[in-house]
């Protein structure tokens, strides 16, 4: 590379800005997290960036933390992959939002322990599928250059490609590390027989139900008195009860049964003393005199909640009837679970206790799904069990599908019970000698110390706070900032300074940050946009491997929303063929209004150097009936689409833009300091008024006025972004 060669200290005027000098170098890094990306970890000598004179952008300063981008996704899984969440329930993985809370695991002195974890991203791609068979039954459906912990350490499904640096890969035999799922590969929906065994389980344990005669209290005769009552202190087995109970007909009243004291929950509890419902609930909870395996699901879970505790390890339900006892077991043996009887304590209450550790427990919690989620806890506990993990397979499945990866707090996530890894400008790489294509994606240039030099600048006497752009080259926000954190101390520099800034963004993670930016826009201009080109997931994954799918980042614009921004959405670019129909649009801009974004700008694909070469290439692989039309547009060195396309495009956009109310048109002005769409009033010629604090920014307004009345929209927008 351009700045490998330099002597030390000896400064090269043709280097990147801030890397003049090889001891900017701190190292290569590859990380198993990237695999196949390097990043290259530089100390850089300046943050803020100047804009060339000549460049049209209406701002004249940028942050870029990065140099390339880590979007292009390599870890992924099928949606169906179950994750296991932080409440102890588990959730697909295709389900999953940034925001949730998930299990991971961390090393803690001697042992590798179960804590919660928080899910920053999802990503979505399309990879070759493997099939990796574990000998409890667990199957797990993954890309190749996905990785699981084994006893030996993280290894991927599938060696390197030919030619590349060979990585430690599965093999028959290696044990993965977890607790597997013990053959359990869907748990089937509640059923009426299910919801009837956990009511027998929950009432009989748990529940009051007295039929008594009483005499009138007039001296004459006697009547029937019918009362059932169910009290609890966890109100998730208390509703799933109501509700299981209602679906049978039977409608009961909650009010509190106790108070909270200092030893003891508030419990509350659902009562009916109809006759009626008290027949309906005894004929509910009857012994059948078969019982099939829907109904012995549903009363183990309805017995362990209310019956059933899960501490230090062990999972024990208790009870002292004899008939209860027996049905436990019963169920127990017919789901091929191991288990003991204890004998009986001074009270005749009897246990029974679950055998075969913390795979036992998870398989008994996976297939009877009990409500109180409290008694699920897994934190804590250390990674280790005696399942039987080890591979015995790994096909090759033969087909490229959809997968799903997420990022979590801890680098990791247990994936259908095992330990599993999860994945944390082309032209400007070209000015480092790197291609345009896969070396923008693999090989990351890094400023680790960005946020200190930045600092340092914003505090000279020269600095003006003009408005600073971020995302304008690179994403400040794509998967590598999961590892880096660089974001929160360059939002902290900017406000300290009174520095006013926008973001543009196409990453999630955006949302980690969303406290720190909402108290930032309490001092400083604060303006939040989204890039969203493509609509359709199968045409997204193919174009922006890795990156987050429109749906996860239309979340991050309500999430946005919801926090105070008046967010813009860039609907850039659109792509001539593949998105620029009448319904593609349409349905682009309902989507963006309900997720809350009050304008959107749009401009056609502008194929810059480097990009350009890297898009054709792509076009031909994928869409060859289209690339005589694209040379057609974009003929030799053209970097824009026609004038007569960009008109055509416009005819269709701007009429749904109004309708959709996204033009801008109607936007309120916003109270001093709140937090608006900045970004696009800088863009958008016809924005009042535009934003800008710099002379080269002022002139670039001026000039976007002068010509808007001869510009499309298209034109006005600043395509150039991308």
């Amino acid at each position: 590379m351009r700045w490998q060669g330099q002597e030390l200290g000896v400064p090269d005027a043709a280097a990147l800005p801030g890397l003049e000098q090889l001891n900017g170098l701190v190292r290569s890094v590859t990380t198993p997290e990237f695999a196949g990306v390097t990043f290259h970890e530089v100390l850089c000598k300046s943050a803020l960036n100047h804009v060339p004179s000549a460049s049209a952008m209406p701002f004249d300063w940028t942050v870029n933390p990065y140099r390339g981008c880590s979007h292009a996704c390599v870890y992924c899984l099928h949606p169906d992959t179950v994750v296991l969440m932080a409440d102890g329930r588990s959730q697909r993985i295709g389900d999953i939002r940034a925001g949730d809370e998930v299990i991971g695991t961390r090393r803690e002195g001697a042992y590798r322990r179960y804590v919660r974890a928080t899910v920053s991203a999802q990503w979505g791609t399309r990879k070759r599928a493997y099939r990796v068979s574990l000998a409890d039954g667990t199957e797990l459906i993954a890309s190749g250059d996905h990785r699981f912990l084994t006893e030996r350490g993280w290894k991927y499904v599938r060696p390197a490609p030919s030619g590349a640096p060979q990585r430690p890969y599965l093999t028959p035999n290696n044990k993965l590390m977890g607790f597997g799922m013990g053959g359990v590969v869907e748990t089937p929906p509640e059923t009426s027989a299910y919801r009837q065994g956990y009511l027998s389980g929950m009432i009989r344990g748990d529940a009051m139900m007295l039929r008594k005669t009483y005499p009138r209290s007039t001296g004459r005769g006697t009547f029937v008195a019918s009362r059932f009552r169910l009290a609890l202190a966890d109100e998730e087995a208390l509703d799933r009860s109501r509700d299981f109970l209602e679906a049978a007909g039977v409608k009961t009243t909650q009010r509190m049964f106790t108070t909270a004291t200092v030893r003891r929950r508030e419990m509350n509890a659902i009562f009916t003393s109809r006759a009626a419902d008290f027949d309906a609930i005894t004929k509910l909870i009857g012994w059948p005199e078969s019982a099939c395996a829907e109904w012995s699901r549903g009363f183990l879970a309805g017995i362990f909640d209310a019956e059933g505790s899960c501490s230090q390890g062990v999972l024990r339900i208790s009870n002292s009837d004899a008939r209860i006892l027996s049905e436990i077991g019963a169920a127990l043996r017919r789901f091929q679970f191991a288990f003991v009887e204890e004998p009986p304590r001074p009270n005749g209450v009897r246990d029974i206790r679950l055998l075969g550790g913390l795979p036992a427990r998870r398989r008994f919690f996976e297939l009877t799904r009990p409500a109180i989620t409290r008694k699920l806890d897994l934190v804590g506990a250390a990674v280790k069990s005696d399942a039987p993990l080890r591979v015995v397979s790994i096909e090759d499945l033969g087909e490229t599908i959809d997968m799903v990866d997420i990022t979590t707090s801890t680098g990791d996530f247990i994936a259908n019970g095992v330990i599993s890894h999860n994945c944390f400008a082309r032209g400007t790489h070209e000015y480092l000698e790197l291609d345009a294509g896969r070396d923008f994606d693999t090989q990351v240039v890094v400023k680790v110390n960005v946020a200190e030099v930045l600092q340092k600048e914003l505090r000279r006497g020269s600095w003006q706070r003009d408005p600073v752009m971020l995302g304008t080259n690179t994403d400040p926000y794509q998967r590598a900032e999961g590892r880096y954190k660089l974001m929160p101390g360059i939002v902290s520099a900017l406000t300290e300074s009174g520095t006013p800034f926008s973001i543009l963004t196409k990453g999630t993670l955006l949302r980690r940050d969303l406290p720190m930016l909402k108290d930032a826009a309490a001092d400083v201009h604060v303006t939040l946009a989204m890039s969203i080109a493509v609509f359709d997931d199968e045409l997204q994954h193919l174009i922006e491997p890795g990156t987050p799918n429109a749906t996860a980042r239309l979340e991050t614009v309500r999430a946005a929303t919801e926090a105070g921004f008046r967010v813009t959405v860039f609907l850039m670019p659109i792509i001539p063929h593949l998105t620029d129909s009448i319904a593609a649009i349409d349905h682009a801009l309902t989507r963006i209004k309900e997720a809350g974004a009050v304008r959107v700008v749009y401009g056609a694909l502008h194929l810059r150097p480097g990009a350009k070469q890297w898009f054709l290439q792509w076009l031909a692989e994928q869409h060859p009936e289209l690339v005589s039309s694209y040379r057609g547009l974009y003929p030799g060195a053209t970097t824009t689409a026609p004038k007569a396309y960009r008109a055509w495009l416009a005819k269709r956009v701007r009429p749904l833009l109004r309708v959709h109310g996204l033009d801008g048109s109607a936007e309120d002005e916003s109270p001093r300091g709140a937090p608006v769409a900045g970004l696009a009033d800088r863009a958008d010629a016809r924005s009042t008024p535009p934003i800008v604090t710099t002379s080269r920014g002022r002139a670039a307004a001026t000039s976007l006025r002068a010509a808007a009345a001869r510009l499309t929209p298209g034109e006005e927008a600043s395509a150039r972004l991308f």
